[in-house]
């Protein structure tokens, strides 16, 4: 039987995909290259499957998603309509999958972080599985702007270093006008005829001499 099946486990997250190996590429028989397939199952929350776009949908959204959470910046992935959305909440993340059926509600599931990193993982195996010869979208991991740094840094912490600075300025000025320079001591001076005396040696009197 040519129809495969890969099962990717975490403790909270089940990933499985179903496909066929493509010849036409000389895939092995042991590969996938057409996906028929994929089922996620997310403890305590219900099955979900679709189609292959809902598949990359699902990478697309995630993945950028976690990586902002990591870098402390919360901002939603997905628009209003699109396949899957993901958006963060007070305690924890909220997942969206729309359906391509229209008689099928959209599936909203509550994650925490265990949750959410127990996805993450079972994407990337998915994605760096060498038995899996699809070409899945490319997610460009682009550097955060300067702007969402600066809001993730509490005020306090970004206005410590320059106030720190400028207050030990002020105080070692302070300092340096209230204690008084000391006064140098006048040093004394001899005249040339004083030094010359003082080299002077007194001369020796002989006893022997009559005074």
């Amino acid at each position: 039987m040519l129809k495969q099946s890969f099962r990717y486990d975490q403790s909270a997250a089940r990933l499985e995909v179903e496909g066929l190996p493509d010849f036409s590429a000389d895939h092995g028989s042991n590969a996938i290259g057409i996906l028929s397939s994929w089922r996620l199952t997310m403890i305590g929350h219900s099955e979900m499957q679709g189609k292959r776009e809902h598949l990359e949908a699902l990478m697309a959204a995630v993945i950028p998603y976690a990586r902002l959470r990591l870098s402390g910046v919360s901002r939603a992935q997905g628009q209003d309509g699109d396949p899957v959305r993901i958006l963060p909440l007070e305690q924890g993340h909220q997942l969206e999958l729309v359906s391509s059926r229209s008689d099928v509600p959209p599936l909203t599931l509550q994650l925490d972080d265990a949750d959410l990193a127990d996805l993450v993982r079972c994407l990337d195996a998915l994605r760096h599985d060498a038995r899996v010869r699809i070409e899945w979208p490319a997610i460009s991991h682009v550097p955060l702007p300067k702007r969402d740094l600066a809001e993730r840094t509490p005020l306090v912490q970004r206005l410590a270093a320059p106030v720190l600075g400028t207050g030990t300025f002020l105080i070692l000025g302070l300092v340096g006008l209230l204690v008084p320079l000391p006064n140098p001591e006048p040093t004394q001076t001899t005249s040339p005829v004083e030094q010359q005396d003082e080299r002077r040696e007194p001369p020796i009197s002989n006893p022997s001499q009559a005074d």
